[in-house]
């Protein structure tokens, strides 16, 4: 049996989600249950960052502890993905014991193999983005390149990863196969930022106490980079369970956006090396979901929460428009007005038209009991092109692609029926025919978007009398034609998809 471990960065818990936080985890929920269709053994994690200057500050605005100001915004993040019915299998907090052990076996074995040295740090960090930057990284008067406000100058005592050492592996890593850094825009990126020369960069702060201690001087906590990228080696098991962690690590794909693509690419791939661990089987990078052509942020004002989306289009409509609208890897730009349109043309005129449809003529022509396909349909090759295609692109971290693949299938199941009629013909074997297609096209199509889809796919699949559910087939079987037996019952009811005006 494979295995898929696949991780969403750890949110930091300074603010409430947000659809670019959901963006990144509803595609990796949709990953982890294609994956699971396809019988893996998969592990999906998410979770909250906690630590460091911005959160420790963000607490004493509020009042709060910093464990006081994690615990309600962790619990946010929570309470989001339930309602978007996120299958994490763990949810991490940066917090937790099991996560201090981590980071301190780690880079207590990076310190041992002689990659941490103990130095000075004079430079400019953005609190914001808990990192330092040169003077030519900074844009429009002196500001973060990321999050457009001052940096702050900074002088302390610190301990130094040797970053300058790993370029030559890191670029190995990346030429060692073509899935280590996706897409290949990306890939050339993080490449980029290693050939441009790289700096030895610090790893600990004496200014903070809210971190977790460095094991051989507790003077020092950890930058909090350095302690929550060990999140994604402490969830399976690393400095607690070794066994676990090297059954799972080697399946390791993360899903980061571009803002934080240096950290994942450059100095987390170099601190793996240096504590004598593999670097991650791949990372998956996506760009900015713009909402009227700017990032989200709290200074534009211009964040959207998950909840506001789903009280008009649904859970599954919610799911649906970000993984089909927004390819991934390149900027996207979010508008109502573009989701009412895709949720239309898509869910209500597309699917739940050919759902509803179907169960209607099977009730006046075949007493709502649904005939089997027909073996040789032209809807099978149809149907086979379209799994191809769709597997293919999930298996490249590209959901829109694999669902406009799903969606041939039924545009041509729609396209077949408007060509036959059967509702104006006599019952009769040609009447059957026409209907057990489009059924067993249902139940494929149920199948293929379960990741996208999950409950209304399961209510197509009851509804076309199928018994259990979409989500315990196993691909690639489910996808073959002829799998819808005939002789179910098939209910009509009210659309599942109404069109939103």
């Amino acid at each position: 049996m494979a295995r898929f471990y696949v991780t969403t960065p750890i949110y930091y818990v300074n603010d409430a989600p947000h659809i670019g936080h959901a963006y990144t985890t509803v595609t990796a929920d949709a990953l982890a249950r294609w994956h699971r269709l396809l019988g893996d053994d998969v592990w999906f994690l998410t979770g909250t960052d906690e630590h460091g200057l911005k959160m420790q500050r963000a607490a004493e605005a509020n009042g709060l502890t910093p464990i006081e100001q994690a615990d309600r915004y962790s619990q946010r993040f929570r309470e989001a993905w339930a309602q978007l019915d996120i299958t994490n299998d763990d949810f991490i907090r940066t917090s937790e014991p099991r996560h201090y052990k981590a980071v301190q076996a780690l880079m207590q074995a990076a310190y041992d193999n002689g990659w941490i040295e103990l130095g000075t740090y004079e430079g400019l960090y953005c609190v914001h983005c808990e990192a330092y930057y040169a003077e030519s990284e900074l844009v429009e008067g002196n500001l973060c390149p990321i999050h457009r406000r001052p940096v702050e100058h900074m002088t302390e005592e610190n301990y130094f990863f040797k970053l300058s050492a790993f370029g030559d592996r890191l670029l190995e890593w990346y030429d060692s196969s073509p899935t280590t850094v996706i897409p290949e825009s990306k890939r050339n990126e993080a490449a980029g930022l290693v050939k441009g020369g790289l700096r030895d960069i610090s790893i600990s702060r004496t200014s903070i106490s809210w971190g977790v201690p460095v094991p051989w001087d507790p003077r020092h906590v950890f930058y909090v980079w350095y302690d929550a990228l060990i999140n994604y080696a402490t969830a399976v098991g690393y400095g607690e369970d070794p066994e676990r962690f090297a059954t799972w690590w080697p399946s390791v794909q993360h899903l980061v956006g571009k803002d934080i693509l240096r950290f994942h690419c450059v100095y987390w791939p170099a601190l793996l090396m240096a504590a004598g661990i593999d670097p991650p089987h791949g990372v998956a990078v996506h760009g900015f979901l713009l909402v009227g052509g700017e990032k989200m942020s709290k200074t534009s004002l211009n964040q959207i929460a998950p909840a506001d989306l789903v009280e008009t289009f649904g859970v599954d409509g919610f799911r649906y428009h970000f993984l089909r609208d927004q390819p991934f890897g390149p900027d996207g730009d979010f508008s109502f007005e573009g989701m009412v349109a895709r949720y239309n043309a898509d869910l209500a005129n597309n699917l739940g038209n050919l759902l509803n449809r179907v169960a209607t003529v099977v009730g006046k022509k075949c007493g709502g009991v649904g005939p089997a396909p027909d073996p040789d349909s032209r809807l099978a090759a149809v149907a086979k092109e379209g799994y191809d295609t769709a597997a293919a692109a999930w298996a490249r971290v590209a959901p829109s692609e694999a669902l406009e693949a799903t969606w041939r299938l039924v545009r041509e199941t729609n396209a077949a029926l408007e060509a036959a009629e059967p509702w104006k013909a006599e019952p009769g074997p040609g009447v059957d025919k026409v209907l057990g297609d489009a059924l067993e096209a249902l139940r494929i199509m149920a199948v293929m978007a379960t990741p996208a889809l999950p409950n209304k796919c399961e209510e197509i699949w009851r509804r076309i009398g199928l018994p259990g559910v979409p989500s315990e087939q196993r691909l690639p079987d489910a996808a073959r034609w002829g799998g819808y037996p005939g002789g179910l019952t098939v209910l009509t009811g009210p659309p599942i998809f109404p069109r939103i005006s």
